[in-house]
């Protein structure tokens, strides 16, 4: 019986040949049981790899890093040695469309929901929300407050919610409770945490035992933008930041090396916006043209919020509209739309854009930089560096273009879940991956995704009430047969029932 049961497990069994093993034919009722359930057990274990238990080794793991300001052209600017070797051992984009404003809180959380700003909400640095009536600033603990957060879910609250855990090391936004969770692991911001003490911690995260180790991470360091800020990037004093911005990425390469995880964790390295040098000679003062008593302004240059006051849109309006020819004004419904940068009432009535090296302030007594950024997102001093590197990617590889925005549905792939609504593409980008997207995981262009909130899958529910409607359907034809061989022949029945019809189609 132990061989017919192997060689039964090594074919597919069918209704047809489960039917043949029946008792009649000489087999034991043990063996009959074992052949019904068969098909109980091989719908459930195709399944098996789903189950949010499964080992930590099994699943993917990715780490999404920020060098906020590192701008696309600074790899070529100085030895890079570090940058390189991912280039080389993976994949690099060498234009990247971020999202409008080219601001640091928008765009990553931009880069971890997919949206831009109109849709995720945090439309600038600075901003006001007239339907709560409250400011958001970078600066203050407004940031804390959730309902700034609350209209997207980012990709960390996601991962969570399909059974995984997940990482954060001074992510903007990432400690804060957004839809009620935190990060499974993640840092309070502090700006004086060094960056080998954050990539310590996250290494330390995804080296933990099973059931513990974080299957996403977010890493998140300050510069190349503060000195950027402070120096302008075409300063010379530039390039030894970089470099040592370089020398950072090389301390979280080997990082990973001494732990293991080099060949395992999905590796991204970017950045939210690049950055524009400026001139004291290139200095808009709005005092010149409109009555500051007018309107309150909330956010800061190269793109300003004007909120005007009660009845006075128009009037300020048309005190800005033609004021100065490196300013543009719009009002937010003639807001140009490839911006995206429209459809939220967080985005003031009126949105001054200066053209590129230019300043927006109200008069001179305000604080100057020789570097900014926020300007239009498709100026190439705005856009960001892209590599990556990892088992879910090409080996030396250059791509042309993408968008921030894509690298969302990226991301869901690579960790094997479902993407939220989103504006971006895996289609656009998934030449980048070492193997191409399955189609229940791609994304054609601006299609949106129904969320999967739980990593469970009903397949093994099917399954298994498939499997038993069978088992007890074989046993009521079992039984039946059983039955009408043991009755003698009824000499008054009618012609249909005295046929053996099922003896036909068993071969008996």
């Amino acid at each position: 019986m132990l061989g017919l049961c192997l060689c039964l497990a090594g074919r597919v069994v069918t209704p047809h040949t489960m039917l043949g093993y029946l008792p009649h034919r000489g087999g034991s009722p043990l063996l009959c049981l074992w052949v019904l359930l068969l098909p109980l057990v091989s719908l459930q274990s195709p399944n098996r790899h789903r189950s949010p238990d499964q080992g930590v080794e099994d699943r993917p793991k990715l780490l999404l890093v920020s060098f906020d300001g590192f701008r696309w052209d600074y790899i070529y600017r100085v030895p890079t040695p570090n940058f390189r070797s991912i280039m080389e051992e993976g994949v690099k984009v060498e234009y990247v469309e971020n999202a409008y404003i080219t601001k640091t809180f928008p765009n990553h959380y931009s880069l971890v929901t997919g949206l831009f700003a109109e849709s995720h909400g945090i439309v600038a640095n600075e901003m006001y929300d007239p339907a709560l009536n409250l400011s958001f600033s970078m600066e203050t603990d407004s940031i804390y407050d959730s309902r700034w957060w609350d209209e997207a879910v980012p990709l960390w609250v996601s991962i969570q919610k399909a059974g995984g855990r997940s990482g954060a090391a001074m992510w903007p936004g990432s400690d804060v409770e957004i839809h009620g969770m935190f990060p499974t692991q993640y840092l309070q911001y502090n700006a004086s945490v060094s960056f080998e003490a954050r990539v310590r911690k996250v290494v330390e995260w995804f080296s933990a035992p099973e059931g513990e180790a974080v299957d996403f991470a977010v890493l998140y360091w300050e510069e190349p933008d503060e000195s950027g800020h402070r120096l302008g990037p075409q300063s010379p004093l530039m390039d030894e930041v970089i470099a040592g911005i370089d020398e950072k990425l090389g301390f979280l390469l080997n990082e990973l090396k001494k732990a293991g995880l080099y060949e395992k964790v999905n590796l991204i390295v970017t950045s939210d916006h690049g950055m524009a040098q400026l001139s004291p000679e290139k200095i808009i003062e709005l005092d010149e043209y409109v009555d500051r008593d007018l309107y309150t302004w909330v956010d800061k240059s190269p793109v300003v919020g004007i909120l005007p006051k009660e009845g006075k849109l128009d009037e300020v309006y048309g005190s800005l509209v033609d004021a100065n020819p490196n300013m543009a004004a719009y009002k937010r419904e003639n807001i140009p739309e490839h911006f995206h940068y429209r459809h939220n009432i967080r985005i003031m009535p009126i949105l001054l854009e200066a053209k590129e090296g230019w300043t927006i302030m109200q008069n001179r007594t305000g604080h100057f930089m020789l570097g900014n950024h926020g300007y239009d997102n498709t100026i190439r001093n705005m856009q960001p560096v892209f590599v990556a590197r990892g088992p879910a990617f090409r080996q030396n590889y250059l791509k042309t273009s993408m968008r921030s925005v894509d690298l969302y549905p990226l991301m869901c792939h690579i960790l094997s879940i479902h993407p939220l609504p989103n504006n971006g593409s895996l289609q656009f980008i998934q030449d980048l991956l070492s193997s191409e997207p399955t189609p229940s995981t791609a994304t054609p262009p601006h299609q949106t995704i129904a969320p999967k909130v739980s990593g469970y899958s009903y397949a093994p529910v099917i399954g298994s009430f498939i499997g038993v409607v069978m088992v007890l359907g074989f046993l009521v034809v079992y039984i039946v047969l059983v039955t009408v061989k043991q009755r003698p022949v009824l000499k008054h029945r009618s012609w249909e029932m005295s046929q053996p019809l099922l003896q036909e189609d068993l071969h008996l």
